[in-house]
């Protein structure tokens, strides 16, 4: 049973690094970056390293793609400013 877990895992860890790199919409491929980071902390507790899982899921989960979708919604609001008098 374990096994068939980590496969899936590591599975689902490289369909979220493909589906971040492939996607054309930012907001999507922001959100497949915090989904491979929770991924990846969830593979570091299968590692038994709760303590860089932790570190993991709050920064690089987290901390990041709260700045990454504040960053998407910043490049937004220029966008629509840039095309706003001719709309």
């Amino acid at each position: 049973m374990t096994l068939f877990f980590d496969l899936m895992l590591g599975l689902g860890l490289l369909l979220a690094a493909l589906g971040a790199l492939w996607s054309r919409s930012l907001f999507r491929a922001v959100v497949l970056f915090v989904v491979f980071g929770l991924l990846v902390a969830l593979a570091w507790v299968r590692l038994e390293a709760p303590d860089v899982a932790l570190a993991e899921a709050a920064i690089g989960a987290g901390l990041t793609g709260a700045l990454l979708l504040d960053a998407v919604g910043h490049l937004r609001r220029v966008r629509a400013n840039a095309a706003g008098p001719e709309a």
